[in-house]
This record gives structure tokens, C-alpha cells and sequence, in this order.
């Protein structure tokens, strides 16, 4: 992140002044500030142990490096929130920044949340599945796992050992024959009986004791438990058990690093190259590693890494509980008060450490090297999208390189579960986070993808600042890429010019003769239709947009159409549930045959009782 440019000395002393009237009534004692501009929009959250002192030392403007002699000169306004310690201030700060994103401030852009193994508590044969958000009551965890891949991993290996059910409670009530995991050695199929409460509530404890760490006594256990069976010649049950400890062992032989020293432990390693910083994360909980993930946070060119890593750990523990452990590369910035805040989120001590020798030494070096490589391919990709950015400028003659690209697309099937999607792209490559879904409103007409693509470009920017109407938002693109030939175009261009929307270049791609990739022509105004050379990289980065605006209408779609056909008109009868709705269908074969049944025929599926049936004809046949 980057703030160009010198600031303004009329503005700077309105700031000051803003800033001095502020401090009238900003006491001592410490806390957390809000530095707010002309709109109210927070520019900068900033904690201290002393409010007073450190807002004060904002008025020595010679001292200010020029980005915070900026921020000076835009703020308005001030906010306070008084904490009773520095930790406490440490924490909110983190919170507030999590939360309002000021431009001023170093960013962690983490915006989705970590899947959890989660072990349901309250039912007598407990489920194992996974789950993100939200904690569910009745429920224990274990986690977090860096991506969706390494918990299914690890869940995978769990039921090959411990035969756990992944179904659902409705599932496990309706079934009468046990499912395929059942004849893949992958669940004891207590749905139908074939293992007992209490040969269950052992393979519960037993998982519960694997996740906590105690695998070498399990292990040892279960080869006592096989060799017993093999004397007393139950030589299948000592098959069944030979191959849970063939997949136990395995899971344990399994990840890249799992390393015996480290019990529960989070490592963190911090790397910087030409102005950007990376951070490794790897989870290792009871000696397992569960994955690692990369972080690239927003920060000014001159920001220290001490103070990058201060900021990124209290916003990255925001919404998690941190380990007892956290081993690092390099000291964070006010190391003591940052042990301090996360020892008061956890509620337990949390030791920040360095290791400097031995094998935590080595898995510190080992996340080092990958922050390395992965701020490497980043910085990689990022010069290639610049050199294809400048010719997207020269093709489309734009004012400069586009920062933001915008594409758009719609998907339907006859008018039918119709979205449009917008997808976005810049020099840092794909921002899936901006990614957008808009569910066709309507009143459209079936098929009519102008009408579709209207729609989409009033709810894109129908929507201005009331007090700033005339005011670009930030996030505006400076370039629209409509998939679509002239038709397309004009229905665009004719909604930003009725919206008053100015300044966006807007092209449309339509697909050469035969749909042929690489014989595109492109709509612009001003401009004849063109075609680019086969062989251009522009226009195969041009394809590469047109196709993830593609993928993700068609994805989006299928994920919108596959939920209709989830639901029918039965869900909304009272007194339906998952059963008997399954039952009505299988013996009427259609929501319409359930319709035209009679309530003596109605009364004939199994689970339908007088009562209910006339609740289900009543439904159909008000009159």
C-alpha cells in the first residue's frame, strides 16, 4: 500500500486544529483513538498508554514521516475509547482495524474463516464432521486447520481409523441399509445397529483421545487388542482391527512436517522483499501439522517488520484463540505487551518465542523459506500482470495502468435461476474477495440478457454517497469488460450514462466465428470493431478474465439451481419433515401426484396419519 504524494499545508492545519480541539477532552489514562475524515470514515485506529501524550506528538508536524503529515491534514474528527489497560487497548485496536479497515493502517486481508474438526456431544452415536463460524453447542473442537483440504485429509484418515458416522442426524434416523462408507471399512453403520451404544462411546473415546495427543498409548492399546482377538481366533474382528491400526499409522506418517517436539504450537515466519512482506502461518496442534497458509498485508513501503508482525498477529488471533505457543522468525514490536494481549484473549499464558536451535529452530526455518518462495511467486506474477496491465492501457487507449478491471457475466437456462457475476482483477491479480453474485430480480424477460446485464450495471453503481453524489468511489473500476458483442455494449454504456457514471472504460468481448477462442472482437467506443493478434499475450490475459467471469457465472448458476431442486412445495406443508417428504415422493413420485391424491391415498404412505393427510390435501386444495 502506497500513499503518493505531499500533503496540503492549509489542510494540515485544519487537522491540527481538529486535532488540538480533540485533545481538550482526551484523557491520560490509556486506550484507543479514531482518527476520522470529512465523511466520517475512520482513516487511522491507533492505541496508547497514555491517549493524551501520544495524540499530542500528531501536532509536532516537522517530526511526521510525510505519509502521517497526510493523515494529518485529512482528519476532522476524533473518537475515544478508554481502556483500563494497554493490553486491553492492544486487543481493540486489533479489533477495530479487523473491522473498518483504515487506509492508514497496516491490513491483514483474512477475510474467511478456518475449518474446525468438530465432534457433536449431545447424541448417542456423536457425528464427526467439519465445520466453519459459528461454535455449535454440544459440540468439541479441535483445530484450526489451514484449508478445507488438510481437515478432509485428516477427517478421512479418522473414519478409516476410528469408523466414526460423517452423516447427518436426519440421515442416520431415515436409512434401513448401511450406506457405501460402511462397505469401505469407513463407518461402524450404527444407522442400522451393526455396532452397539457402547462400542461406539469406545470409538468416540478413543478419537477423542488421538486428537488430544495421546496416539502411542491408543496405538499400543489397539495391537494389545489385536493380538487378544488372534488368540481367542475371532480372526475377523482381528482383521478389523489390523486395518484401523494400518490407517491409524498412516495418519500419523501423513503432513510435511510433524514435528514431536512442538506440542501446540502456531508458527509464524515473516519475510520482506521490494517493499511487500509475506507471513507464513503453519497450525501444529498435538505434534500435527494441520496446514499452512500465506499472508500478504497491506502496508506502507517504510513500515518496520517488527511492526508489520505486531499488527498481523493481534488482528490474526481476533476471531481465533491463540496456542501456547507461538515460535517466530523475528521479535514482533513491544513483544512483552503483545504476549500480554494474547495471554488475556486465550485466558492462558502465551509464550511468543524464538527458537534458536533443535528442530523447533528447523520448522521455523522451514516456514521462513516458504514465506520466501511464496512472496517470491507473488512478486513473479506480479511483474508479469504489470507488463500485460500496460498493454491492456495501450490496446484500450486508457490513461494509465488499470488498477481495477471489472468483468462481467450472466447464466441462465431458459430465464430460469438467473444470475450475473462480476469478477475483478489488477495488478496483484485475481481479488476474489470483490467477487460479486447478483440474483436476476427481475421482472425480466426469460433469455433476455440485456435486460439481465441492466439490471446488474443499477445495482453495481445505482448506489452514491448521498453526500457526495458527484464523488468516485474508491472502488469504481477503470475499466469494464462486458462478455458480449455490440448489443451487450450498448446496453451497458446506455445504463452508466443514465446513472451519470463517468470516467470507466467499457469493452465487450464477443467470441469470433464458430465461438473459436483466439478470434475475439472487441467492442469500444469511438472505436470500429477489432480483433487482436492470435498470438498476443493482451489477449490471452483478455480470455483468461473473460473465462473466470465465465466459470464463475456457470458455478454460481449451478449452485443456485441445485438449491431449487432441493426445495419443493412440500417443504411448506406443516407437519412435513425430511421423512415423510421423502415417503409422499417415493410413493406419488412428484409434488403434482402428491397434489392430486386423495386423502385416502395420502392416508396409505407409511408415516401419514389421518390427521396429516388432511393437513396435506388441505394445503393443496384450500377452497
Amino acid at each position: 500500500m502506497s500513499w503518493s504524494g505531499r500533503a496540503d499545508p492549509a489542510t494540515l492545519q485544519v487537522g491540527a486544529d481538529a486535532i488540538r480541539e480533540a485533545l481538550k477532552t482526551i484523557p491520560l489514562s490509556s486506550g484507543v483513538y479514531r482518527m476520522l475524515g470529512a465523511k466520517g470514515e475512520v482513516l487511522y485506529v491507533g492505541k496508547a498508554l497514555s491517549l493524551k501524550k501520544r495524540v499530542s506528538s500528531y501536532l509536532r508536524l516537522n517530526q511526521l514521516p510525510e505519509r502521517l503529515r497526510r493523515m494529518v491534514g485529512l482528519t476532522h474528527s476524533m473518537e475515544i475509547v478508554t481502556t483500563r489497560t494497554e493490553a486491553e487497548a492492544l486487543l481493540l485496536e486489533a479489533n477495530y482495524i479487523k473491522k473498518m479497515k483504515p487506509r492508514f493502517n497496516i491490513l491483514l486481508r483474512d477475510d474467511k474463516s478456518y475449518p474446525w474438526i468438530m465432534l457433536t456431544d449431545g447424541h448417542e452415536f456423536p457425528q464427526i464432521t467439519k465445520q466453519r463460524g459459528r461454535p455449535v453447542k454440544d459440540a468439541t473442537y479441535w483445530g484450526p486447520f489451514a484449508s478445507a483440504w488438510a481437515v478432509n485429509q485428516t477427517l478421512n484418515l479418522i473414519q478409516r481409523s476410528f469408523l466414526l458416522r460423517s452423516c447427518s442426524d436426519s440421515v442416520l434416523s431415515s436409512r434401513t441399509r448401511p450406506c457405501l462408507l460402511f462397505q469401505i471399512r469407513r463407518c461402524s453403520a450404527p444407522c442400522v445397529e451393526r455396532v452397539t451404544r457402547g462400542e461406539y462411546a469406545a470409538l468416540v473415546d478413543e478419537t477423542k483421545q488421538f486428537l488430544s495427543g495421546k496416539s502411542t498409548d491408543l496405538q499400543q492399546a489397539l495391537v494389545e487388542e489385536m493380538e487378544k482377538a488372534s488368540e481367542a481366533m475371532e480372526f475377523e474382528r482381528a482383521a478389523t482391527i489390523r486395518d484401523r491400526i494400518r490407517g491409524f499409522s498412516s495418519m500419523q506418517d501423513s503432513g510435511i512436517i510433524n514435528p514431536a517436539s512442538i506440542g501446540d504450537a502456531d508458527i509464524v515466519a515473516l519475510w520482506q522483499q521490494a517493499g511487500k512482506t509475506c507471513l507464513q502461518v503453519f497450525f501444529i496442534r498435538n505434534s500435527r501439522n494441520n496446514g499452512n497458509r500465506a499472508f500478504f498485508p497491506e502496508h506502507a513501503d517504510d513500515d518496520e517488520a517488527a511492526d508489520i508482525l505486531t499488527a498481523f498477529l493481534l488482528q490474526f488471533y481476533d476471531d481465533k484463540p491463540p496456542p501456547p505457543q507461538i515460535l517466530l522468525n523475528c521479535d514482533p514490536a513491544e513483544l512483552e505487551l503483545v504476549s500480554e494481549a494474547l495471554s488475556l484473549k486465550r485466558g492462558r499464558k502465551v509464550e511468543l518465542l524464538q527458537p534458536q536451535r533443535g528442530e523447533r529452530r528447523d520448522v521455523v526455518r522451514h516456514a521462513e523459506t516458504n514465506a520466501r518462495e511464496a512472496l517470491e511467486r507473488r512478486l513473479a506474477e506480479s511483474a508479469g500482470v504489470s507488463k500485460l496491465l500496460d498493454g491492456v492501457a495501450s490496446v484500450f487507449d486508457l490513461d494509465g495502468l488499470p488498477q481495477r478491471i471489472e468483468t462481467y457475466d450472466n447464466s441462465h437456462i431458459m430465464g430460469q435461476h438467473a444470475y450475473g457475476v462480476m469478477v475483478v482483477a489488477g495488478p496483484e491479480g485475481f481479488t476474489k474477495r470483490a467477487y460479486r453474485k447478483f440474483g436476476i430480480k427481475g421482472p425480466v424477460t426469460p433469455g433476455d440478457d440485456f435486460g439481465m446485464m441492466r439490471e446488474v450495471m443499477e445495482r453495481r453503481f445505482g448506489k452514491r454517497d448521498p453526500q457526495a453524489p458527484d464523488e468516485r468511489p474508491q472502488d469504481w473500476p477503470d475499466l469494464l469488460l462486458i462478455d458480449g458483442g455490440l448489443g451487450q455494449f450498448n446496453a451497458v454504456r446506455a445504463v452508466l450514462e443514465e446513472l451519470n457514471v463517468r470516467g470507466i472504460a467499457i469493452v465487450a468481448i464477443a467470441k469470433g466465428p464458430d465461438r473459436d477462442a483466439g478470434r475475439e472482437w472487441f467492442f469500444q467506443e469511438g472505436k470500429a470493431p477489432f480483433q487482436l493478434p492470435p498470438n498476443d499475450p493482451v489477449l490471452y490475459y483478455l480470455q483468461r478474465l473473460r473465462d473466470e467471469a465465465h466459470r464463475f457465472a456457470i458455478t454460481t448458476h449451478r449452485a443456485g439451481r441445485s438449491k431449487a431442486i432441493k426445495t419443493s412445495e412440500l417443504d411448506s406443508v406443516p407437519g412435513i419433515g425430511a421423512v415423510r417428504k421423502r415417503a409422499l415422493l417415493n410413493r406419488f413420485g412428484s409434488v403434482r401426484g402428491v397434489r392430486g391424491a386423495s386423502i385416502e391415498e395420502l392416508t396409505s404412505v407409511t408415516g401419514i396419519n389421518s390427521e396429516i393427510a388432511r393437513v396435506i390435501y388441505s394445503f393443496f386444495h384450500p377452497q
